[in-house]
Parts: C-alpha cells; structure tokens; sequence
C-alpha cells in the first residue's frame, strides 16, 4: 500500500504533519525517535548477548542446580553520553520449588 503512492500524495502527507506539529516540533520527534531506535537496537544486541552466554549445552543429571548469580549489577544505558536515562537492571531471582 505504501509503496503505491504517487510523489503528490507522499507532498500532501507531508504538508499535513508539518500543519498538524509544526516546523518547530519535528526535529525533537525526530531526535526522540532516533533515540527510542537506538535503545531498542542496544536491548536487542544485551538480549543476544545474554541468550548466546546462557546457551551453553549443559548435561542433565537430574539435580536442580542454580546457576551462580553475578555480584555485579547490569546498567543498561540509551544513549552513549546520556547518563539520565541510566538504569540498573534488576534481574529476577531464581525461586526453588520443594
């Protein structure tokens, strides 16, 4: 559907948004948007990296071990130089089922 638009349209379109936000507002959308992409492409590369360390083939023998947690807590940052948005990740607790 998109792909069908004609060069009139995609200007009619355009012109509505800069009406609708104005010329002011567009750069800040854009600069937030450029920032929620990098933050989700930082999570999905933390969230590869998390699955391929927990991946390791492991050998079944029948005893429920817990794996050892880290001492040390994961920041996960938005931006490289955006120290506002800083978090540390709280990882959830393995529970044990008696």
């Amino acid at each position: 559907m998109i792909g069908n638009l004609k060069p009139l349209e995609i200007v009619l379109i355009i012109a509505v948004i800069l009406l609708l936000f104005g010329a002011k507002k567009l750069p800040d959308m854009a600069r937030s948007l450029g920032k929620s992409a990098r933050i989700l492409k930082s999570e999905a590369k933390a969230m590869k990296k998390d699955d391929a360390a927990t991946a390791t083939p492991t050998t079944e023998t029948g005893d429920d071990t817990v794996p050892p947690q880290s001492t040390t807590a994961r920041t996960i940052q938005a931006a490289p130089g955006d120290v506002t948005s800083s978090r540390p990740v709280n990882e959830p607790k393995p529970t044990t089922q008696s």
